[in-house]
């Protein structure tokens, strides 16, 4: 099929609506979402059913580099740091030594059982070194899967977090194959460059991304997301053109952001959680059609045995060398290299080698695309599974809630306020169930300083707490708002029901 201007919209449009449902019917049948859309894009291929030729890894790396950004703002801006604190070294732990040593065994092996080069072996391990962000949120949010104690945020922010490393080795080991004569130690400064420059400038984006939502006072609501976007690209161009990691620098500065009182906060977090969707379709479909199936089938043997030991030898071996450091139960350290999926991610970076005419770059490529292929449909349909075998996951009634999933939830079917006491204010001081509130009437949540409190019928109001109250209806919010702002201490004269 010929690619006009004509067209392009058209097959766009329906290769994007039949992942949509391909998506819808993946939950029904427990294979993960992004088999289908890779699976969409090499039927609609030059050698499927579709025959749309497409052989440019260029496009595909900058629409991948696009899409990253978009799925790794998104997971960071839906991160509860809260959940993050406690286990903030291990995910940091895994990010950087735990990429390390899966580089290190991955590419050892593969030099010992193929003809490749030293070099050419660690670059394949350096590619699949890293958890794919898309893989790990698709999967572990689709699912609704609860897990015991701080499993999902290690795993997320793991996720999140160890692209740029496996980036900035992916770009060390190409250049020490193009320049045989080079040491691994003659590229150490840039490699501590791209880190230290993309948390920094990341977490100084984030303080100015806070003040500009805040101040800049926008007439349309449907602005803050677009100002977001912007904020967003600048932040990982900036940081890239003076040699800092744009993809760290893009995912501090949203954890940063997704942590602060914003404005209009909610609409910019289901706006960029409908694009992150958008940008996994695009970029599995894309990467699909870039492969070839047939150039896909000689290095299944090969395919097979490198993801083995990734999957059994490789992954379990860094995460466990990595935690033991830390106090955590054998089974933990065991899921936790169970969820090491591999997705789109190693695909993107797959595309670099051939950018750079490396001599194995095709069979890098397709040796990859078969690890991540393997990785999904093998790890990402058994997680349910392994978590229950494991005994890492918490019984199907109960799921743990973060702020993202209230504010990506469907409204509440009743009035939402909050109000803040004052230092004068009569009911500071006072214990809850004094304040006789409204029938149907309920102090669902206090801020106090930085800290959040389920409050039962004792709990004393203090001046400066931030008081969300859920109300049947507009009546009885309005029956609350007179008594917490009244002078009169409590609600006594308050309408009991409306």
């Amino acid at each position: 099929m010929t690619i006009t201007t004509e067209n392009i919209l058209l097959i766009g449009s329906v290769l994007v609506f039949i992942s949509v449902l391909a998506g819808k019917t993946s939950f029904r049948i427990g294979v993960p979402t992004l088999i289908f859309f890779l699976a969409i894009g090499m039927l609609a291929g030059s050698e499927g059913i579709g025959g749309i030729p497409f052989d440019d890894p260029g496009l595909a790396q900058f629409i991948g580099i696009v899409a990253l950004n978009f799925i790794l703002f998104s997971g960071g801006f839906e991160t509860d740091w809260d959940s993050v604190r406690p286990i903030m070294w291990q995910g940091i732990a895994l990010s950087v030594m735990g990429v390390l040593l899966t580089t290190a065994a991955l590419g050892i092996f593969v030099w010992w059982v193929t003809d490749f080069s030293i070099y050419e072996a660690l670059l394949l391990g350096a590619i699949v070194s890293s958890t794919d962000a898309a893989a790990v949120f698709s999967i572990l949010r689709s699912k609704s899967l609860a897990l015991k104690g701080h499993i999902r945020p290690t795993l997320e922010f793991e996720s999140g977090s160890n692209d740029p490393m496996a980036y900035i080795l992916t770009i060390v080991f190409i250049g020490l194959i193009q320049n045989g004569d080079r040491s691994f130690w003659s590229v150490l400064p840039m490699f501590l460059t791209q880190l230290l420059f993309g948390g920094i400038l990341g977490y100084l984006f984030g303080l100015a991304g806070k003040y500009v939502i805040n101040n800049i006072k926008l007439d349309y609501e449907g602005l803050y997301p677009v100002l977001s976007i912007t904020l967003m690209m600048l932040t990982y161009s900036v940081t890239t053109a003076v040699g800092g990691n744009g993809f760290l620098a893009v995912y501090v500065s949203a954890i940063y952001l997704g942590n602060q009182e914003l404005l209009h906060k909610r609409t910019i977090m289901k706006m960029f959680d409908g694009l992150a969707w958008l940008m996994q379709i695009i970029l599995f479909v894309v990467l699909g059609l870039l492969v070839f199936p047939s150039h896909i089938v000689p290095v299944i043997g090969i395919g097979l045995l490198i993801s083995a030991f990734l999957i059994f030898v490789a992954r379990p071996l860094s995460v466990f060398l990595t935690l033991s450091p830390f106090r955590l139960m054998t089974r933990t350290k065991l899921f936790i290299s169970w969820v090491g999926l591999r997705g789109a991610v190693p695909i993107v970076f797959a595309t670099f080698p051939l950018m750079a005419g490396l001599e194995k770059a095709d069979m890098i490529f397709n040796i990859v695309f078969f690890i991540s292929l393997t990785s999904v449909l093998i790890q990402g349909t058994t997680i349910p599974v392994v978590a229950k075998w494991l005994h890492v996951s918490l019984p199907a009634r109960v799921k743990t809630v973060t702020a993202a999933d209230i504010l990506l939830s469907e409204p509440i079917n009743s009035e939402l306020a909050e109000f803040t006491i004052a230092p004068e204010s009569a009911v500071a001081g006072m214990k809850i169930i004094d304040l006789g509130f409204p029938q149907n009437a309920r102090i669902a949540l206090i801020k106090r300083d930085s800290r959040y409190i389920i409050p039962d019928g004792m709990t004393v109001v203090q001046a400066g707490d931030r008081l969300i109250v859920l109300a049947g209806n507009k009546n009885i919010l309005e029956a609350v708002t007179e008594c917490l702002l009244s002078d009169n201490p409590g609600c006594a004269d308050s309408p009991k029901n409306s």
